[in-house]
């Protein structure tokens, strides 16, 4: 693994922690970043490597779990480790319902933290690649006319030429034309690879 591309946040208002742990994780080729404020961390600019953040519960000015909810809110995705000295069984499974990577208990061994850790630069791969699909896919939706647009959300819920036509009134070689371009915008080979594409989109009709 090329630990050099992939950035680790440490947030923990513990500066020995957090110094200690960049320790260890430059030692294995990571790039790191320490905050002692969940605030910190949210302001800074991140940039698009695989990354993972490892987590503190008990932060100055938000709790590690409000973070998340933040992450979250904010669609900021980074896998998260969490480590604690004050963690219990509900903290746990919170955390973990809201799909973190682990929670480990302090003082935390290093064997477990680099397993973690390498997990988490795993998963965050996969959603990187995940969200660069769709980005792509969205700048192809945006050379679309509203028409062929209109043609892409009624294929994609699974309505035939025919039946647009029908339900549009228009003369079905005109949706055949519109569904030829929009195949040829989207880079679509098949009609089920065109909905693929509209289901990462999120492409639907409430009209059909």
């Amino acid at each position: 693994m090329n630990n050099g591309n992939s950035f680790i946040y440490v947030v923990d208002d513990n500066v020995s922690i957090c110094r200690a742990l960049t320790i260890l994780l430059r030692s294995h080729g990571f790039k790191v970043e320490t905050f002692t404020r969940a605030s910190d961390f949210l302001a800074f600019k991140h940039p698009k490597l695989p990354s993972c953040l490892v987590l503190d519960i008990q932060l100055p000015d938000i709790n590690g779990l409000d973070l998340q909810e933040a992450m979250a809110a904010r669609k900021l995705i980074i896998p998260i480790i969490f480590i604690t000295g004050h963690g219990d069984i509900p903290m746990s499974v919170r955390g973990m319902k809201a799909g973190a990577i682990d929670f480990l208990p302090k003082p935390v061994t290093a064997k477990k933290l680099l397993n973690a850790v390498t997990l988490a630069i795993s998963k965050s791969k996969i959603q990187n690649k995940e969200l660069a699909e769709i980005s792509k896919i969205k700048r192809r939706i945006k050379t679309l006319s509203p028409r062929e647009l209109e043609v892409f959300r009624l294929v994609a819920n699974g309505m035939l030429s025919k039946q647009i036509a029908y339900k549009r009134g228009t003369a079905l070689q005109t949706i055949k034309v519109h569904r030829s371009r929009v195949m040829q915008k989207m880079k679509a080979e098949t009609v089920t690879e065109l909905i693929h594409f509209a289901n990462k989109a999120g492409i639907t009709s409430s009209k059909t």
